[in-house]
């Protein structure tokens, strides 16, 4: 397993932020020297940043295309993880440029993540328990649905295959030939069916049709069946609740109750 290094925030300045690669709800990329480094928001990442960093180094030597960790430092009252940067674009610009070309770039993507559901969770977090605390959170429901989506969950597999957690074409840089797969924070010990569904409920608000074509070419591909992966649906929107993303809560809170 790699070492992960913890600097002293004085040594942050022997390297300065570069250029801004990107940035989502609570954490910003930056050029870092050769490498780059995912900030997380003042005030807080600094678990976020040493959990990501400890399942990098856990992947590293494995046989998934990841980045390799070089440490996990605080900058300007900033928490961050300094890995390795990540060659070229996402993928999911070269989708947008090429259309024509999108279906087999697709399905090269959810091959990447068969590859994934193809290894052991071991040592991570279990995507049950998550799921769990996250659903007990969901302010915008009432008490008696997140019973009901509670006992829901009950029902569904448990599963001991690794969970990315935040797949999807923009989580993927390089090419089909040399991807390397980034954003491995909510990584999990879970079922395959349940990280699928993740993947398309994160591509059902912004891009409902590559949503959908994402999804028949999982159900294509990895041969499970769309009504396991479909199964799990409204236990994620209730539990994606707590990530407070704007202009979600009302679709989120339908997908929930359309099922109870």
């Amino acid at each position: 397993m790699a070492s992960i290094a913890i600097r002293h925030p004085v040594e942050a300045t022997e390297v300065k932020l570069g250029q801004r690669l990107g940035a989502g709800l609570v954490a910003e990329v930056f050029e870092w020297g050769a490498d780059v480094i995912k900030l997380y928001q003042p005030g807080q990442g600094k678990e976020q940043a040493f959990r990501e960093a400890a399942t990098l180094a856990m992947l590293e030597h494995g046989k998934l295309p990841v980045p390799k960790v070089r440490g996990v430092l605080e900058t300007d009252g900033r928490w961050g993880v300094v890995m390795s940067r990540a060659p070229g674009r996402p993928i999911a610009a070269v989708m947008l440029e090429h259309p024509g070309d999108a279906q087999a770039m697709l399905d090269d993507v959810v091959r990447l993540q068969l590859r994934i559901h193809a290894e052991p969770g071991q040592f991570l977090p279990r995507l049950r328990d998550r799921l769990r605390g996250a659903i007990a959170r969901a302010r915008q429901l009432s008490a008696n649905e997140i019973g009901a989506t509670l006992q829901l969950l009950e029902t569904l597999p448990d599963g001991d295959r690794l969970c990315h957690g935040d797949f999807h074409p923009y989580n993927v840089m390089g090419t089909a030939e040399a991807p390397v797969i980034i954003d491995w924070l909510d990584a999990t010990k879970g079922a395959p069916e349940a990280d699928a569904c993740r993947s398309y409920l994160l591509l059902l608000h912004a891009v409902p049709d590559v949503a959908a074509t994402y999804l028949d070419a999982y159900v294509r591909l990895s041969g499970r069946a769309r009504e396991a992966i479909l199964a799990w649906l409204p236990v994620l929107a209730a539990a994606r609740l707590v990530e407070q993303v704007p202009g979600e809560h009302d679709r989120l809170a339908a997908l929930v109750r359309s099922a109870l």
